[in-house]
């Protein structure tokens, strides 16, 4: 299944209006400045001062996806970039997303002696297992396995499930905040 930057979208829709709000934001800016989701690619990947910069968030954040999504998934880099779009948006929830994969991005090089991005599906697995994100409670104030569970691993698959293409792989027809009309409700299960 090919997700989509209008999926992203209604993700950002279900997760409050502000998102989609600075989506379009954002993107008008980025086009106004000449500017866009590439300049901040070309800093990634820097040194372990990376500082949560947009570059390492965001190229963290696609592989972590890359792994915890499921395999018939395609289009995962596009969404995920859309979709942080809306949550790069100055909020205390944006504060805490940077801290979490700057933590998540020092365990990998201490570890892997590597970024995120540049290990094998394979390794970012493990590191997630080795950080204790894959049984850790999500707690936004909490150790760094619960924040990284709550940040980056609960942030990527809310945005995958209240997505139209990700909720129809678990049998959500209708995901909260995307329109699908009384047709959807009168229908039985598939």
């Amino acid at each position: 299944m090919e997700l989509t930057r209008r999926d992203a979208v209604a993700a950002l829709a279900a997760v409050g209006a502000t998102g989609g709000v600075a989506v379009g934001v954002r993107r008008a800016r980025d086009r106004a400045d000449g500017a866009g989701s590439a300049a901040g690619d070309a800093s990634a990947g820097g040194s372990s001062d990376h500082d949560g910069d947009d570059g390492t968030v965001r190229a963290t954040m696609a592989a972590v996806a890359e792994v915890v999504y499921p395999e018939e998934v395609d289009g995962i880099d596009g969404f995920v970039d859309r979709f942080l779009d809306g949550r790069l948006d100055g909020s205390a929830h944006e504060s805490g997303l940077r801290e979490a994969v700057d933590e998540l991005a020092d365990a990998s090089r201490a570890w892997y002696d590597a970024p995120v991005e540049g290990l094998s599906p394979d390794d970012r697995e493990r590191l997630l297992r080795e950080v204790g994100a894959d049984t850790a409670e999500e707690d936004p104030d909490g150790t760094t396995a619960e924040r990284v569970r709550y940040y980056v691993v609960n942030d990527l698959l809310l945005a995958l499930y209240a997505s139209p293409t990700g909720g129809e792989l678990v049998g959500i027809e209708n995901p909260q905040g995307h329109p699908g009309g009384a047709e959807s409700y009168t229908r039985g299960p598939p």
